[in-house]
């Protein structure tokens, strides 16, 4: 009977200290959630206001710093789409479209073609080459500009979107060279040595074996140069110079007035859209694009 009085103590004291264990860990959680949410809304309100100041008029934006309009209306969006030029804002989305669909394109085949040469094939100077590689992962961009402004212009690529297109097609972008390296490093070369065995030649082999296992990967490198070129500024502030090849980031420059008197509702609702696409991909790639970043290789 003491023994049974005991047993039982000692099972009221363990439901008892894991009633407590369980409590502590509810409130670190709830504890730690709250915190998360605070900073992700303090993170996430200057993209909340912007969207809520759209909706407003050009006084109130000035006059009502919260994000929630007191009159919301969309002149905004309906004038910042006239723009003032002879061009509505479509036009310059489909400048952007006809800029990133190449470029995005001839990142993926250039980059992964470089990348799976240097990660499956011996030849002379490859560390060297692999080396040089990485050092330009180091340059400055705008060290690289005047040269490359001076090489396109002698080739008359000037005003036209070819200086935007061709580096990235001959994997001019070395990052995304470089992260396809360490993701082919991390991919069993089985299934590669068994193709060759069928007869497959190399590119038979990169295309219907490794380009399936590099697709997580591929997609951060679309993903990248997508959000990468849409934001781009600079580079075409430079090449081109004609208002009806300008892209979006561009075309929200012309609504600055030189003399300050803009209005700002039409310049955040175009804003808002200009962001849209980036984000709408961003989110219906968020699973490949966290796996192929967090990957090294494949699962087994």
């Amino acid at each position: 009977m003491t023994v049974e009085v005991a047993n039982s103590s000692i099972a009221e004291d363990m439901d008892r200290v894991n009633r407590q264990i369980a409590r502590r860990q509810k409130i670190n959680s709830m504890v730690r959630y709250v915190l998360l949410i605070a900073v992700g809304f303090v993170m996430l309100y200057p993209l909340i206001w912007l969207v809520g100041a759209s909706f407003k008029t050009n006084s109130e934006i000035f006059t009502n710093p919260g994000f929630w309009p007191k009159e919301p209306t969309i002149s905004g969006y309906v004038k910042g789409w006239q723009t003032s030029t002879p061009y509505t804002f479509g036009h310059f989305f489909w400048n952007t479209f006809l800029i990133i669909l190449p470029k995005t394109i001839g990142t993926c085949i250039s980059a992964s073609l470089v990348a799976y040469g240097f990660a499956r094939f011996e030849f002379p100077f490859k560390r060297v080459f692999f080396s040089l590689l990485i050092a330009t992962l180091l340059l400055p961009n705008v060290v690289t500009r005047i040269p490359q402004y001076l090489l396109f212009r002698d080739m008359g690529w000037l005003d036209t979107f070819l200086p935007l297109w061709v580096p990235s097609a001959l994997a001019g972008d070395a990052f995304f060279t470089f992260m396809l390296v360490q993701f082919l490093r991390g991919i069993p070369r089985d299934m590669e040595e068994a193709a060759r065995v069928d007869g497959a030649n190399s590119l038979q082999t990169l295309w219907y074996i490794v380009t399936p296992l590099l697709a997580p990967a591929l997609i951060s490198v679309a993903l990248f140069q997508f959000m990468w070129t849409m934001n781009d500024f600079l580079g075409p502030l430079i090449y081109l110079s004609s208002v009806d090849k300008f892209p979006v980031s561009l075309a929200l420059k012309l609504s600055i007035d030189t003399t300050e008197a803009f209005d700002w509702n039409q310049i955040l609702a175009m804003s808002v859209l200009a962001i849209t696409p980036a984000l709408i991909v961003f989110f219906m790639a968020q699973k490949y694009f966290i796996e192929g970043i967090s990957t090294g290789g494949v699962k087994g």
